[in-house]
């Protein structure tokens, strides 16, 4: 089996790209993530977003997401430029493009080398759109949640998928190792959530961290920045209408809320490294090994190491 791939940066928000566009989405893509996006034991990434045909007429392409832990996202908003800047360098050369995403069709145009901007939609503050249960049915703005002990002042946005956002003083002391999965895993968030973690620099810069359904802490999210700006919009914190730049971890992105709760996402799209992979993985296929991995488990590191182990054992005999 030989496995062509392309990896790709948004402010360190790094996936494995394959094109999927003639040959469909891979049977064990859930497999395939949990194995290539270990990092230190495989190319590592925070997932795998598969590049297919669009299904919606018009549409320049579809993306497909599929995390670390091998479940499948919504949407990704550092994902999505890349996607156009990979579309865009092979064939589909448009200052404009349209992207099919489980969370609607976005409109992305190109700001200049590698810079996208992206038509995010509308957000909502709605419990009934994230879901979140035992918190009422008005808007969930500045809102408690108890974690583990902690109360928490939250304000929860839906930008296609669910998002829970708090302020801090100073958003590097936090361990969120520690405390993202008991927000991730909460009970009043029935399909997890992604959280982001705020320090507000001025009006119109913040800082902030982000823990990630699926993923664990990542350098970057495109929909929780968005989800960020949206929230201290409605926090009183920022102005809408203008630019808001927040710094993550792997660069800065900007945002700014439009007339109807609209969002606008702008940001590069870097190209990092393209190659192929093939004897390892049809190894492992051929032997089973990582067998749990394709019945949904999560893969440890030990399993990849001993597969690693086995595979080299095999080839010198």
């Amino acid at each position: 089996m030989k496995l062509s791939f392309t990896k790709m940066q948004g402010c360190a928000n790094d996936y494995i790209y394959l094109d999927c566009r003639a040959s469909g989405v891979p049977a064990d893509i859930a497999a395939l993530a949990q194995r290539l996006s270990a990092r230190h034991f495989s190319v590592g990434a925070d997932g795998i977003i598969c590049i297919c045909a669009p299904v919606t007429p018009g549409a320049d392409g579809r993306m497909r997401i599929f995390n670390a832990d091998g479940s499948e996202a919504q949407m990704c908003g550092n994902g999505v430029r890349c996607v156009a800047e990979w579309l865009y360098t092979h064939g589909v050369e448009k200052p404009v493009l349209t992207i099919d995403t489980n969370s609607g069709v976005k409109r992305i145009s190109r700001q200049g080398a590698q810079l996208w901007q992206v038509e995010m939609g509308a957000y909502s503050t709605l419990p009934a759109d994230l879901p979140a249960i035992h918190m009422g049915e008005g808007p969930l703005v500045d809102q408690p949640l108890t974690v583990e002990g902690k109360v928490w002042k939250v304000t929860c946005i839906s930008v296609g998928n669910p998002h829970c956002v708090t302020v801090v003083e100073d958003v590097d002391s936090l361990k969120l190792e520690a405390i993202g999965p008991a927000f991730e895993h909460h009970a009043n968030f029935p399909e997890r959530i992604n959280t982001e973690f705020v320090q507000v620099v001025d009006a119109a810069h913040l800082k902030m961290r982000v823990w990630e359904r699926g993923s664990g802490e990542t350098w970057a999210c495109g929909t929780g920045t968005c989800a960020t700006v949206a929230a201290l919009t409605e926090l009183g914190f920022c102005p809408a209408g203008q630019d808001i730049h927040v710094q993550l971890r792997g660069g800065v992105l900007t945002i700014r809320v439009l007339p109807g709760r609209q969002l606008l996402m702008t940001g590069a799209a870097e190209t990092v490294e393209g190659g192929e992979i093939e004897a390892a993985l049809a190894w492992c296929a051929e032997h089973g090994v990582g067998a749990g991995a394709e019945a949904g488990e999560a893969v440890s590191r030990g399993e990849l190491a001993l597969t690693l182990y086995q595979y080299i054992k095999a080839l010198v005999g």
